[in-house]
């Protein structure tokens, strides 16, 4: 391999056909395959979605399929929707670091996750659409009315056949899903010398710093005074002309946001 870190490739010959009969460079291989089983999978292992971004598996895991105990990551990497990005050993075991190949299938995947939580894709177009927009203008009020707006668009009945809202990370992983299938920089987890942000969007010259809690776990106010004693942002700030840091809380009950606030950092001088 030269040094370089393994890397999976995909050769779909009917989609070469499409992009030879349209002249066009679009997610083909995706539109071609169908991941609603998949999706559903990930929901019901309540599969946290952003640590698609960076996901650690042993040996056993990724050559392991059963079709009666099915697990999301070998399903994953058998069907490509994330590949080896690296390997690393530990005295006689080893381990690899996967993620999406390539960010036409991290757009598509995550845009295919909403159409599945909204069942209705031209109410998802024009989330995404505002949130580009509010994105760019630095809009925190429209965001925060962005997302209140969806989680009260999901029918009840939908909340009751899955009871999803009691799953923490769904929460999140919507946030998550909506900046991803955007295409903008989404960095999860990300290690700071105090501990791990949640979530950080990097969009132009802006950074939006993001911490989820859920109330009924954590009392209310939580979130952005984490990200004000955690000093997260301390990170950004050579990186971003502007620098949000926002708390955002959920209620299971209530079954949607209860708190959304934020803080503008200045920079140094």
């Amino acid at each position: 391999m030269g040094g370089h870190s393994p890397t999976q490739y995909l050769y779909n010959p009917f989609d070469i056909l499409l992009f030879l009969r349209d002249k066009l460079f679009r997610p083909y291989w995706f539109e071609t395959g169908t991941p609603s089983f998949l999706i559903k999978l990930l929901m019901e292992k309540r599969f946290p979605v952003p640590r698609l971004e960076h996901l650690e598996a042993g040996e056993t895991i990724l050559s392991s399929f059963d079709v009666d105990y099915i697990e999301p990551e070998p399903l994953l990497f058998q069907t490509g929707y994330i590949t080896i990005k690296n390997v690393k050993r530990i005295g006689p075991r080893t381990f690899y670091l996967l993620s999406y190949p390539n960010l036409e299938v991290k757009m598509s995947f995550t845009d295919h996750l909403l159409n599945w939580y909204t069942q209705v894709p031209a109410e998802k177009e024009r989330i995404i659409n505002k949130l580009i927009r509010y994105l760019a203008e630095a809009n925190l009020e429209g965001m925060r009315e962005v997302f209140y707006s969806f989680f009260a668009s999901i029918p009840h009945d939908w909340y009751r056949k899955s009871e999803i809202q009691n799953y923490e990370g769904f929460y999140a992983s919507v946030f998550y899903a909506y900046f991803a299938a955007l295409g903008v920089d989404v960095k999860v987890e990300d290690a700071t010398s105090h501990g791990r942000l949640d979530m950080a969007v990097l969009f132009d010259d802006h950074c939006f710093l993001f911490e989820f809690k859920v109330v009924e776990i954590e009392p209310q106010g939580k979130a952005l005074e984490q990200l004000k004693a955690k000093k997260y942002h301390e990170k950004y700030l050579s990186k971003c002309q502007k620098l949000y840091l926002i708390g955002v809380e959920f209620s299971r009950q209530e079954r949607n946001i209860v708190n959304f606030s934020w803080e503008k950092v200045l920079p140094r001088n």
